[in-house]
């Protein structure tokens, strides 16, 4: 058992991409193996929405989960220990040790909920630019993420060109489109309309707990496929209440399915972080302030795979290979590469086999 053990940089006055300032912001990260003595093997790993710093190992003992990426980071894994530096770093906005809208406001120590400023992807990348120079690395071997977590690599990419050598994307657009915007925004009205959100102001209370499991619901819907959901589940029904079939309180094992999936991100999620982050995820947009869309990735300097998988319906593998082909236009070392899976978009936190050879394959090329 590996036991990591999370680590906080803070630091003061820090500008969002907005103009609104935040007067001091804690970022969360932990780290796996060592830095080199010229800090040549860094490797960033990047969280998706409700993730964490915490993508391998125990904290303890008693853990009875090891981090979300675990399968692929360690000795001799995909993501080599013996090998590379690896950083996970929390985003800003979260709620899992990172400055988001449960933390302290410094005027009053009270939650900032709703004074929170609206964030984007750029901003969290920038906050953790902020660690890696305390930590004196100026050279990134790669960056890695899914889903939003492929969103801040690429973010990572374009605005650090010269220190990031190669970026893996996995699963993630250029920039948001309406339908995943679409989803986003009845996830965030299902909190928003729960009485118990009382506009944002609910610590320390239990807060919009129903909406938040709404969300969730909607959420998960999107992160698996019509394939997974027929293999999964078919139409077999829970088992029957006591008022019998024909009733409301009658479900197929799809609806208790989604159910546990709302009640579990209750347990561990802050509804204000997931409103802020699904927001800054609507925000996204690689080429926003910086010029022509198509134009944008000429600027992308690191030698870049990009994953799909084929079944995603929350960000659709023309997304994907849309990256590929803008990059491929302006004569940029891009590839794509495709999961095929049953799972749809959570295939990347489910496929390790697939996944970690693709991975595997890449930096066998690019860090041999």
């Amino acid at each position: 058992m590996v036991l990591v053990i999370p680590q906080k940089y803070s630091f003061s006055n820090f500008r969002l991409e907005s103009g609104a300032n935040l007067p001091l912001v804690d970022i969360v990260y932990e780290t796996y193996g060592t830095l080199s003595r010229d800090k040549d093997n860094v490797v960033i790993v990047c969280h998706a929405l409700t993730g964490s710093a915490h993508a391998a190992g125990y904290h303890s003992p008693q853990e009875k989960m090891p981090g979300w990426w675990d399968p692929l980071i360690g000795p001799g894994k995909v993501l080599d220990t013996n090998r590379f530096f690896i950083i996970c770093l929390n985003i800003l906005g979260s709620c899992y040790g990172s400055t988001g809208p449960a933390s302290p406001h410094p005027d009053d120590g009270t939650p900032y909920a709703m004074r929170f400023p609206v964030i984007t992807i750029r901003d969290m990348v920038r906050a953790h630019f902020q660690v890696i120079k305390h930590l004196g690395i100026e050279k990134i071997r790669l960056v890695i993420g899914g889903s939003l977590g492929g969103m801040q690599a690429l973010e990572w990419a374009l605005l650090y060109p010269d220190m990031v050598e190669n970026l893996i994307c996995i699963a993630a657009p250029a920039r948001l489109y309406p339908q995943a915007i679409a989803f986003n925004e009845v996830g965030r009205q299902a909190i928003m309309s729960d009485p118990e959100w009382r506009q944002g102001n609910y610590y320390p209370g239990k807060g919009p707990v129903n909406g938040l499991a709404i969300a969730r619901m909607l959420g998960t819907i999107t992160y698996r496929s019509d394939l997974s959901m027929n293999l999964r589940f078919g139409r077999k029904s829970a088992p029957l209440p006591p008022n019998g079939y024909y009733s409301f309180d009658q479900k197929f094992e799809v609806e208790t399915y989604l159910h546990y999936h709302g009640q579990a991100l209750v347990q561990r999620f802050d509804a204000n972080s997931y409103l802020y982050l699904t927001k800054a995820m609507d925000y996204h947009d690689i080429s926003f302030n910086r010029g022509k869309y198509e134009e944008i990735f000429a600027d992308i300097k690191a030698k870049t795979l990009v994953i799909g998988i084929d079944t995603d319906i929350l960000f659709p593998t023309y997304q994907q290979q849309e990256i590929v082909k803008n990059m491929v236009k302006y004569y940029r070392p891009a590839y794509y590469r495709e999961i095929t899976s049953p799972h749809g978009h959570d295939a990347f936190l489910i496929e390790y086999k697939q996944l970690g050879k693709i991975i595997n394959e890449f930096i066998a090329e690019v860090a041999p």
